[in-house]
Formats: C-alpha cells, structure tokens, sequence
C-alpha cells in the first residue's frame, strides 16, 4: 500500500497517526511539492510550516524504527507555483504523485478530496474536529488573570488584578517545555482558523498575532525572540462611560463640543477599556460609530464595526471609512507616523475621532502630534485629552487656539499663535505651545513661567552666538540679551553698521545689546602656569618683565600683579588668590591675563 499525504494530512499529524495504525507493509511517498511549501512558509516564520516540518521529522523517526520505507518524489514548484499556491497549484502537483504511483491520498482537505475523487485519485479524506473552546491554555485563567506568559525552559507567569493594580505570579511549579507550548500554539493556530471569532492580525516572520474570542494572543519564535514565547492577554472588565463618575461638564462637552479626543496613559492603565465605553457611549446617542484596530481585541458591541488594516494598511481603511460616513471612529492604538496623519487626515475631513496614546503624562501625548502637524490646526484636530491611570481619569485638558504674546513676554510685536492647554474642570491654564525661533516649544505655566522663558530665550541666542564665541555668555533683562563676547570679536559679531545684529534681533525677536566680556584696554597676553612646592607660578614672555598684568576668570576680574624680572608670578596656595586660581583650573574654567596696550 502506498500513501502521499498532501500538506494538511502532515500538519495536523493525520499521517503519523494513520501509520501507527496500520498492519499491512506500507510505503510513504512525500510530495517534494508539500516538503518545499513547508519550508516556505516556517521561512516566513509562520506557525504551520513548523508544525508541519515537526511532524514529518516525527514520521521519518516513526518510519526509520518500523523500517516503513519513506521517499521525497515529484517536481519541485517553480515561484510561479508558489505564488498560484492559494489557487490549488500545490495541491494538483501533490495529487500527479499520488496518480503516478497509484497511491492513496491522504488529505484533511475537502476541497482536495472532492478534486482527487474527480480525477480518479484513491483517496482518504479526515475530517479533524477542532476545539475552539477550552483549550489547554485557558486552565491558566482565573477571573481576575489579566494575562498569562508562556515561554520554553520556564515556569507559567500571569498578571492577576485589575488594570493599574496586578501582580506577577507563577502559576505553576513545573517549567514549560519546547513540546508543550507548541502543542498549545498547535491547538490555538486550529482554533483560530475554525472558529468565528477566531483571526489572524499580524503574520511576519517570527511573530503572529491570533485573536481568538476574547484573547489576543502574541506568539514569538526564534530568530525574533531568543525562545519559544506565547502571551495571551484577556479583558477582564467590561465598563460604561458611567462607572466613571465623570463631572456633568465633562459628559456634556463629550455629547456636544469634543471631536478630537486622545485618551492617553502608560501601559495597561485601562485606556482600550475606556475607550470601548466612549464608543458605546456614542452608540447610545444613536451615532454610527467604527474603530480602526490591530489587534481588533476591543470588547464593544455587534453594533459597532471593528476594522483591521485593509491589506495590511490603514490608509486603505481610511479611504473606506470616508465612504461609510461613521460619526465618530475609536483608533486603537495611534503609534506610528502614518497613524497620526491619518487620525489627522480623518479628523479635518470631518469625522469625530477617538485616539489610544500611550503616553507617562497628558502634555507627552499632546508632544506627539507637535512634530507631525502644523501648529495652527493642532486644536482642530485634538481639543480634549483624557489621562487614565489606574483605570481612572485623572486629568482632563482642553485645546484652543489665540494670537497673543506668550507668558513671560511683554512686547506685543512677539505676539504669534499660541496654542493655550487648559485644565479642562478648573480652566487653569497650564501649558503654551507656540513657535519659538525655528522650534515648536511646550512651555509649562507655572510660578517659574518666566524663568522658564527666560532660559528658553537664552539657549536660542547662545545657538546663534557660539559660532563667533563658543565661550559667551548671555543674560536676559525683560526684553534685552545682553551678550558677553571676547573682545577680540566685538565688532564682527556686530558687523559692519550693526547689520550682523540686526539679522540676529530680526530672527530672535530680542533686541540684543554686545559688550565686551573683559572690562579692559589692556592687550591679552599669553602664560602657562606650573606648580612648584606651595606656590603656583605663572610664566610669561620676559619682555613683560616688570609689567603689570591682570587676571580674568570667565570674564570675571580676579587680581592684577607685578611680572618679576624673570618672567614669572608667584601666588601661594594658602592666598584666597591662589586658591581661586586653583579653582578655575580644576573646573577648566576660562583664564585670560591682560597687559598694557
């Protein structure tokens, strides 16, 4: 009797089965065309070409101590065979085996058995019942399991709790082996593929993503993880907009005036969960409502459609999104670049917008847009950020736009748009985004509002000086940068008429007044210092001798003395000249001497 199994029969292990039961001498002839699809697809780093690559190591094993004679036959496929496999390609090369050698095919592929028995194949068709509810990893569950860690070589791990309160625990006192936990990705990959609820969101080389009912779950290989991993996440509470104890005011800008919303928080803070009753919070006031996820893992109603990424891409989603005309869309989560443009692109076309962030603070999530989108639309597109942690809402800021001068500025030719972050129950105003120079900056208002645009306003004018003194030091008084510069390049920082400086005060928005660092007309001399015994001495030319030199730290006088005949100055250590002498050197601190001009 001679067997060739088709892909399906090897993966779910109907072949080794089938083996152990038989008495009559068999031969077993492996499709070359169902070895290379294998490959192909654990290549990917797909979870069926590793089961199936498996199993046939397990058969050749089987057949090696049975001493059930095992061969490879057929052409292999060509990439226009692998590229036609979802048409039956593969499938047809596998049956012209089984009809050259007058075998019986075995498949658990229907499809595949109707087309054999067609053609005049022998074949044998398995129907494999597939669990899709209580699988071996849901005895990991309790009620309060957030999520279970699976990894080969280590003992079950799970998060038990309620989002923002969980611990870590070991469920178990006996490490996972390699064998074991793909049994279990074995039984998920069936279930997945059976079941209704059951989807495969992401699928890359190494990673795959199943949602399954409620759980979504994260499966890593190697080379992408250093072992076999497995991580199954589970919702455990499922809350209205009302468990919440929202203020009145914030229920009534929701109904009414909110249509950017960002609900921001770290990590399993509860933010999906808030969000899934902010939809059906919309739902209520009878709005169609949409969400865009991957995984689509949201625990909301029938009524609300969930989207993945159409062909892997929310663009393409967008584009449909824009035709079904939703009043408002949950997006879920915003991560990427593309993500932000295109919840902003949603919003400006006129669709309310929910957005996850993941985000330590409310002003972080707010941060994330700067960069990606004009500052003058940014109101337009987020006017409320909600902050969760620990499964509450913790602070609540309002967006809007005005021109005006900034905080901390007094003249009104420094008005520009700013964009005023309020506190959305108190009004206090917060934070001030606006641009400043070339940069968008996030100012916070707070009791050292002023000293903190003060310090802004220095930074930028030290950019911008450095290039002619890399040591200047700037100071703000109101609205003046008094810049001290080396002497040396006093007047080519002003330039000829002043037109370096006007420049500069033009694109500061700082009138800027330049004085010499060193008050002196003295010509700068050149010395070296050494150290000898108490004492340090400091050298210069000997035509200085008899000269009366003065000493600048950091722009700042420190002593004047007499060159001795030799050359040479000698401070003692013990001196409070001295010791500031020695103070500067340790701090590498800027140290000039002056002579007579």
């Amino acid at each position: 009797m001679k067997i060739v199994p088709d892909t399906s029969a090897i993966i779910h292990g109907v072949l080794l089965e089938e083996l152990k039961k038989v008495k009559k001498k068999v031969e077993v002839i492996i499709p070359l065309a169902a070895l290379d699809e294998l490959q192909a697809q654990a290549s990917k780093g797909r979870e069926v070409g590793f089961i199936g690559l498996e199993q046939l190591k397990e058969v050749r094993k089987f057949c090696d101590k049975k001493r059930i004679k095992i061969k490879f036959e057929g052409e292999r496929p060509s990439l226009e065979d692998i590229k036609l496999a979802h048409s039956g390609r593969i499938d047809a090369m596998i049956r012209d085996v089984a009809k050259k050698n007058n075998a019986y095919l075995y498949t658990c592929d229907y499809v595949q058995a109707l087309v054999a028995e067609a053609e005049g194949v022998k074949v044998k068709y398995f129907e494999i019942p597939v669990k899709t509810s209580g699988l071996k990893f849901e005895s990991f569950f309790t009620e309060d399991t957030i999520s279970v860690h699976l990894k080969e070589n280590c003992v079950p791990l799970a998060k038990r709790g309620r989002p923002g309160n969980f611990k870590l625990v070991e469920i178990g006192d006996k490490k996972l082996t390699y064998d074991e936990i793909n049994e279990i990705i074995k039984e998920i990959s069936e279930a997945a593929r059976i079941s209704e609820q059951g989807s495969i969101e992401i699928n890359r080389s190494g990673a795959l993503v199943i949602q399954l009912g409620n759980y979504r779950i994260s499966i890593a290989r190697p080379p992408f993880s250093d072992g076999l991993e497995v991580t199954i996440v589970r919702p455990i509470v499922k809350l209205k907009l009302e468990d919440y104890k929202l203020s009145d005011k914030l229920i009534q800008r929701l109904k009414e005036q909110a249509e950017g919303i960002i609900i921001a928080g770290p990590p399993g803070s509860g933010k999906t969960t808030f969000a899934a009753g902010l939809a059906e919070f919309y739902r209520s006031l009878g709005k169609v409502v949409k969400t865009l996820e991957s995984p689509r893992d949201m625990q909301v109603s029938d009524e609300i459609t969930q989207y993945g990424p159409l062909e892997g891409d929310f663009e393409k989603t967008a584009e449909i999104l824009l035709l079904v005309r939703p009043d408002y869309t949950v997006f879920d989560e915003v991560r990427k670049t593309r993500d932000f443009e295109i919840f902003s692109d949603l919003r400006l076309a006129g669709v309310g917008m929910v957005g996850v962030v993941h985000a330590s603070n409310p002003i972080d999530a707010i941060q994330r847009f700067i960069s990606r989108v004009d500052i003058g639309i940014l109101p337009h597109i987020v006017d409320t950020v909600i902050f969760i942690k620990d499964g509450e809402v913790k602070k609540v800021y309002d967006l809007s736009l005005k021109v005006k001068v900034p905080t901390g500025m007094t003249q009104e030719d420094l008005a520009r748009p700013v964009v005023e972050v309020r506190d959305f129950e108190t009004g206090k105003l917060e934070y001030e985004i606006y641009t400043y120079g070339e940069e968008n900056v996030v100012v916070p208002i707070e009791k050292e509002k002023v000293d903190v645009v003060k310090k802004l306003a220095e930074e930028r004018v030290l950019i911008e000086i450095r290039r002619y003194d890399p040591r200047a030091i700037v100071e703000i008084a109101g609205n003046k940068a008094i810049v001290k510069v080396d002497n040396r390049v006093v007047g080519r920082l002003i330039g000829k008429e002043g037109e370096n400086i006007s420049r500069l005060e033009k694109k500061l928005g700082l009138r800027i007044e330049v004085v010499p660092k060193y008050y002196t007309l003295g010509k700068e001399v050149s010395f070296q210092i050494s150290e000898s015994g108490n004492s340090l001495e400091v050298i210069f030319d000997k035509s200085l001798a008899g000269d009366v030199v003065s000493f600048y730290v950091d722009g700042s006088f420190l002593f004047s003395a007499m060159v001795g005949k030799s050359g040479t100055i000698k401070i003692s250590k013990e001196s409070s000249t001295g010791k500031e002498l020695l103070k500067a050197l340790y701090e590498k601190k800027e140290i000039k001497v002056f002579g007579r001009e």
